[in-house]
């Protein structure tokens, strides 16, 4: 491509680059609030608490089993996974088929709109 073409695809590489990030814009964060509801009882998403299970503050971007102060199964640890909305759409889908081995107790979500709701609402939180 010549130097032309570069400065009129430039404008288009500047919107998919800005839209990239914006792929949790799928889901229903509204929806999502209360898909979050069967996550509460486990995870809080406002504090650094632990419960049952782990804080979920700051889980966008963070490498699985490291959240402080949590004793993570070894499987997680060593799972080498950050979470992304890619991972987490995974492992919300199967737990124990996504990281054999890990003590989360829940199932899963059972449809790709539970799940796509509830990662809208966990960026709408992280914001």
């Amino acid at each position: 491509m010549g130097r032309t073409g570069w400065r009129i695809a430039w404008p288009l590489v500047l919107a998919l680059l800005a839209t990239a990030g914006a792929a949790h814009a799928q889901g229903d964060p509204a929806k999502g609030e209360k898909v979050f509801n069967k996550c509460k009882i486990c995870h809080v998403l406002d504090e650094p608490t632990n419960r049952l299970g782990p804080y979920l503050v700051g889980i966008l971007g963070r490498k699985a089993g490291t959240a402080e102060g949590f004793r993570y199964s070894d499987a997680l640890k060593q799972s080498g996974v950050v979470w992304d909305d890619e991972t987490l759409a995974s492992y919300l889908a199967d737990p124990k088929a996504y990281i054999p081995g890990n003590r989360m107790i829940f199932p899963g979500l059972k449809t790709e709109e539970e799940i796509q709701d509830l990662l809208a609402f966990l960026h709408a939180e992280s914001e």
